[in-house]
C-alpha cells in the first residue's frame, strides 16, 4: 500500500472478510431423515435407539463417521401433561442418521422395518437426505469428554479438539449437564454452542463433531435455530 505525502511507510497486515456467497456445502457427510410412526419414547433413549438401529444396520458399530441424532418431541400432547421421562412424538418427528456418503444407500435398509426402542414400537418409513447446515452458529445437545462437569476443563478440551481439526472458532457457550444411561454405565455430557464459524469450519464441525459416542447422539452439531 502506498502512503500519501508526508506518510511514513510501515508494515501492515490487512485481512478482509472472506466472500462465502458462492460456497457449496459438500455431500461427503449428510443427514438421512426417516419418517417414523411412533407414539412415544423415553426421554433417555439414546442407548435403546442405537441398539435397535444397529440390530438392522450391523455395520453401524464399526463406522466411525456415523451417528444417530437423539429424538426430541413435543413438551406436551394436546393439552395433556406428559410424564417427565416420556416424549410424546408427532407425525412430523424424524429418525435422523448422520452418515458418510458411502453408507447412505446401505442405511436405507431401515425403511420398512419395525424396531423396538425400550418397549416402544417404531415403524420406519422412507428416507430423505438433508444437506449439512450453512449456519455459522451450531449446537450440540450432548458432548462427551473427560470431566464434563468441570466447565473450564470442558471448554478447554473442546477448543483444543477443534484446533486439531483446523477449526477457527471464536465463541463458545457450554450449557447444562445431562447423564445418559448406557450399557457401559452412566455417561455424563454437557451441551455446547459454537458461534462465529466460517461456512467451511461450520461444515467441518458437523462432519467431524467433538468428543466421543456419536452412536448415542453425542458430539453431533446442528444449526442453533433447529434446537
Amino acid at each position: 500500500m502506498r502512503c500519501g505525502p508526508g506518510c511514513r511507510q510501515t508494515d501492515m497486515y490487512w485481512q478482509e472478510d472472506t466472500d462465502e456467497t458462492g460456497f457449496v456445502v459438500p455431500d461427503n457427510v449428510i443427514d438421512l431423515a426417516f419418517s417414523i410412526t411412533c407414539q412415544a419414547l423415553p426421554v433417555d433413549h439414546a442407548q435403546a435407539l442405537y441398539t435397535a438401529v444397529a440390530g438392522v444396520l450391523s455395520w453401524l458399530a464399526d463406522e466411525a463417521g456415523a451417528g444417530i441424532h437423539t429424538i426430541h418431541g413435543a413438551d406436551s400432547g394436546n393439552g395433556w401433561e406428559r410424564p417427565e421421562d416420556v416424549l410424546l412424538l408427532s407425525r412430523r418427528t424424524k429418525l435422523v442418521l448422520r452418515l458418510p456418503k458411502a453408507r447412505v444407500e446401505a442405511a436405507r435398509a431401515l425403511t420398512g422395518q419395525c424396531i423396538d426402542v425400550a418397549g416402544h414400537a417404531m415403524e420406519i418409513g422412507e428416507a430423505q437426505p438433508r444437506q449439512l447446515s450453512k449456519s455459522g452458529t451450531l449446537y450440540a445437545r450432548y458432548v462427551s469428554i473427560e470431566a464434563p462437569g468441570d466447565e473450564e476443563v470442558f471448554l478447554h478440551t473442546c477448543v483444543a479438539e477443534l484446533r486439531e481439526q483446523g477449526i477457527r472458532a471464536k465463541k463458545f457457550l457450554c450449557g447444562k449437564t445431562t447423564t445418559l444411561h448406557t450399557d457401559a454405565g452412566p455417561l455424563e455430557t454437557r451441551s455446547l454452542m459454537v458461534a462465529d464459524l466460517s461456512l467451511e469450519d461450520s461444515v467441518r464441525l458437523q462432519e467431524h463433531g467433538v468428543g466421543a459416542h456419536r452412536h448415542l447422539g453425542c458430539g453431533l452439531f446442528i444449526a442453533s435455530k433447529a434446537v
